[in-house]
Formats: structure tokens, C-alpha cells, sequence
């Protein structure tokens, strides 16, 4: 089973396909609108980015309905890329998506870090924050995931729907007041409370999981004097 979310998401999935031409593959990715590419057996849905609509709620829930009918034996891939947080946006019990496009919106205003902005999304989240791999539990779940983040912490990249979080509450509490966010009222009695708790890193769940970044800045930058170094060029100083 193939999931995903990002603006690359589509081109992942199809590179997926060309890589395993003879599996019995099948699935579905969310991409921003204008970022489709052909795919034949894994299903491509288009939603809003930087502030989420429903089709991208929509895709969410169908994830999470695919993840939970995954067996035991069953291998889950997820697919992820930057602007994933956007566009699997599915409220918290208790929230609409009203409220999350509120809150994106003022997350998008204020001087936020990404870390920050995701860290408060997972707590709001009915899909992020590792609850996309409890729904897939006991099946194994794989995350391919191309890194828009400083540090490449995988539970930052799309506010991680198949990482356990390391962040707790008040670290998003933190920065909603660091930061002097408006947030709609339900979203606010929401992060007040220990409602929706997120997995935590220890989980037994998340024991066969495992993450593997496969793009970053960190490891262009990597390649980049790799090749440098291979083709005779050397820093000069300029002072």
C-alpha cells in the first residue's frame, strides 16, 4: 500500500511504480494543485497549499481508511515531501476545518519556526504526529520522505504522520505564546487540555517502522562537494 503527501508526492509515486514494476502496488497520494504526473496503479489527488481545503481533508481521511484495512503482513509505504502539513489538514475531534485554516493562517503571519508551526499542527491533527502509522498498525510502515526542513527531523517533515512525537504540549503552548496567536477558540481550549494525545516515541506500535530521508539541502549540499572535490576544484580565499 502507497501513501503520501507533498508537493512531490505524484513524482515519488511514480518513480515507486518504475521501481517495482511487477509488485502488486496500489494507493494513494495527495499533491498541491498543478503538481500531478501519470501514475498507473497509485491514485494522485490535488489540494490546496499553503492553506488546506477540504479535498485535502478528504484525502487525509481516505488515508486513514486505506492505512486501517492493512494487515500484518502488509508493507505501508508512505511518500512525503515538503507542504505535506497543508495538505492532509484533518481537525482533531472537536475541531473544523474552519478552525485549521484559521490557525494555519495565522501560523503563516507570524515569525514562527517551521519546527514551531508543525509542532503546534500535530497537536491539532486527527492524521499527523504519528497517527497515520497507528491507523496502519501491525502492518510495517516505511516512510521515503524528502526533507523542507533545518535539521531534517522526519517529525517536523509534513508535522509527521508516521512519526511518534518528541515534542510534547507545552512545548505548542509555548509557541503560541511566544509568537501571540490568535487562535479560534476550540483550537485553543484544545491545546489547553491533554485531549488528542499524540503517540509517544516509545510506542510498541512503531517498533517494526522506520524512516529513511532521501533528499535533503543537507545531503545536496553533501553531493555537492563530493563533486567538487572530484573535479579538481578548491576553495579560494578572497579576503
Amino acid at each position: 500500500l502507497v501513501l503520501g503527501a507533498g508537493k512531490s508526492a505524484a513524482v515519488m509515486a511514480a518513480a515507486v511504480e518504475a521501481a517495482w514494476p511487477d509488485v502488486d502496488l496500489s494507493g494513494l497520494v495527495v499533491t498541491r494543485y498543478g503538481h500531478g504526473h501519470p501514475t498507473a496503479r497509485i491514485e494522485v489527488a490535488e489540494a490546496a497549499h499553503p492553506v488546506p481545503d477540504e479535498a485535502g481533508a478528504r484525502a487525509a481521511r481516505r488515508m486513514l481508511d486505506l492505512a486501517a484495512a492493512a494487515g500484518a503482513g502488509d508493507l505501508v509505504l508512505f511518500l512525503v515531501s515538503g507542504g505535506g502539513s497543508s495538505l492532509t489538514t484533518l481537525p482533531a475531534p472537536g475541531l473544523t476545518l474552519d478552525d485549521l485554516m484559521a490557525v494555519n493562517r495565522a501560523l503563516l503571519a507570524s515569525s514562527a519556526t517551521i519546527n514551531e508551526m508543525n509542532c503546534i499542527r500535530r497537536h491539532l491533527s486527527a492524521f499527523s504526529g504519528g497517527r497515520l502509522a497507528l491507523a496502519a498498525a501491525p502492518a510495517r510502515v516505511v516512510t521515503l520522505a524528502i526533507s523542507d526542513v533545518p535539521g531534517d527531523d522526519p517529525a517536523s517533515i509534513a508535522s509527521g504522520p508516521t512519526v511518534p512525537m518528541g515534542l510534547d504540549r507545552a512545548e505548542a503552548r509555548k509557541a503560541v505564546e511566544l509568537y501571540r496567536l490568535e487562535l479560534p477558540p476550540a483550537a485553543a481550549e484544545l491545546l489547553a487540555s491533554d485531549l488528542n494525545p499524540p503517540p509517544a516515541p516509545g510506542d510498541a506500535r512503531f517498533a517494526l517502522n522506520s524512516v529513511r530521508i532521501v533528499a535533503s539541502a543537507s545531503l545536496s549540499r553533501e553531493a555537492a562537494a563530493a563533486m567538487a572535490t572530484r573535479v579538481g576544484l578548491v576553495a579560494v580565499d578572497t579576503a
